[in-house]
């Protein structure tokens, strides 16, 4: 029984801290996560358009190839 009052306690605790911690985090601000997202939205673009070049590259080389 004492063991149960334990697991109890040390949850409770752990929650508490968990808390704790997460009211000292500096979260962003609306214009830093728009930025963040938009810059994260171009570069999937960049990085999509290069491998959709690339595989047209090599289905052309593979096209003469033959």
């Amino acid at each position: 029984m004492k063991q149960d009052s334990k697991k109890k306690t040390k949850k409770s605790n752990y929650f508490k801290e968990v808390g704790k911690e997460m009211s000292k985090v500096k979260w962003p601000e609306k214009k830093e996560v728009a930025k963040y997202t938009l810059s994260t939205v171009v570069f999937v673009l960049v990085v999509v358009g290069f491998f959709i070049l690339l595989n047209m590259g090599m289905s052309w080389i593979v096209g003469v190839v033959k």
